[in-house]
C-alpha cells in the first residue's frame, strides 16, 4: 500500500508508536521519536535502544505503527513485514539522520513495507483498512 499526502503529513508532525509481540505472544509497545517516512510504501527508524522492540522483530518481523493527531481528531495505524538492518542503504540513512539531528548514533534501522492500513478517526470507519474507507 502507498502512503497518502495526510499519512506522510501525521508522520512528519506527530509522535508515533511502535507495538511488537514476542514468540510467547506479550506485547510491547513504545515511542520512536526517529519513525519517519523512506518512501511511499516504507516507514523507518532509528533503533537507539536495542532493546525489546527490536529482539522482537528480530524473532518475528511483526509490528504495528500507530499514529495520531488528537486535535485533528485523525490518524492512522501501518503495519506490515518488519526488519532490522545493521548496514546498507537504509543504515547509512539512519546514521545520517541522527548526525544532521544531533541524536545518538543507532544501533540499528528499523524498516517497514506497508502492507496494510487502517484509519484511526473517529466515526463509523474508526478501525477500518483505508481501502475499506475509500470505497
Amino acid at each position: 500500500m502507498k502512503l497518502t499526502t495526510d499519512m506522510k503529513r501525521l508522520i512528519t508532525e506527530n509522535l508515533a508508536y511502535i507495538a511488537t509481540v514476542d514468540n510467547d505472544g506479550n506485547p510491547d509497545i513504545g515511542p520512536k521519536m526517529s519513525i519517519r517516512v523512506y518512501d511511499d510504501e516504507t516507514i523507518v527508524y532509528d533503533e537507539l535502544t536495542g532493546k525489546q522492540t527490536m529482539a522482537n522483530i528480530e524473532n518475528n518481523g511483526k509490528a504495528i505503527i500507530a499514529v495520531a493527531n488528537e486535535s485533528e481528531m485523525s490518524g492512522y495505524r501501518f503495519s506490515g513485514p518488519t526488519q532490522i538492518i545493521r548496514e546498507g542503504a537504509f543504515f547509512e540513512d539512519a546514521t545520517k539522520w541522527s548526525v544532521d539531528g544531533k541524536h545518538p548514533l543507532p544501533k540499528a534501522a528499523g524498516v517497514m513495507k506497508i502492507e496494510k492500513i487502517w484509519t484511526l478517526a473517529p466515526g463509523p470507519t474508526a478501525g477500518t483498512p483505508v481501502t475499506e474507507t475509500e470505497k
